[in-house]
């Protein structure tokens, strides 16, 4: 049962999930809320890994939450699942395209999808954001600003966007760097 549920529950991500893996993180939250198969915390894991493995981040993160559902049955059956839907729609969106690739309807809805995506995105980024830097649990407790943000984290975050947006290197190497200082600095 457990492999029908994993099937459906990423076939219904993988449907909806318009604008690529990041925008599959809100759909993924609101799982770990009702499976056991992983939590809020695990989520900030699989992000991580996801970005730091080869492949598209969506089906990395499909993967690993399969595994951890149903071992390596579970990760490919989440992993199809969640790719099912966008064969489909791909074959489907390619040939209705070129009969109508002109229209004005087409035109209008794809108009309309980049924003709804960007929101999507942007509502990813910022759960990624709350697990990665804030600390939410220990300023409940506290109410003490201080425990707001996990500090070493935060100026992690901001070291590395200012270092992304001013040098333009590869992605990997921002990823290994912060690897690396997480190792030295212990975070």
């Amino acid at each position: 049962m457990t492999y029908l549920i994993l099937f459906l529950e990423f076939f219904k991500i993988g449907l909806f999930a318009v604008g690529g893996g990041l925008a599959t993180l809100p759909f993924l939250s609101e799982l770990a809320g009702r499976y056991p198969w992983f939590d809020e915390a695990m989520l900030g894991n699989m992000i991580a890994i996801s970005q730091s493995t080869p492949g598209p981040i969506g089906i990395n993160m499909a993967t690993y939450a399969g595994f951890n559902a149903g071992g390596i049955l579970g990760g490919i059956i989440a992993t199809v699942g969640l790719v099912t839907p966008s064969v489909i729609i791909i074959i489907i969106v390619a040939h209705v395209l070129n009969k109508f690739k002109e229209s004005q309807a087409v035109q209008s809805i794809f108009y309309a999808l980049r924003p709804a995506v960007t929101g999507l995105i942007a509502v990813a980024g910022f759960g990624v954001f709350k697990i990665s830097v804030l600390t939410l649990d220990r300023f409940e407790i506290t109410k003490n600003w201080a425990d707001f943000f996990d500090f070493k984290a935060l100026l992690l975050f901001v070291g590395l966007y200012i270092l992304t947006n001013k040098t333009k290197k590869h992605p990997i190497l921002y990823i290994t760097i912060g690897a690396a200082i997480g190792v030295v600095i212990g975070l």
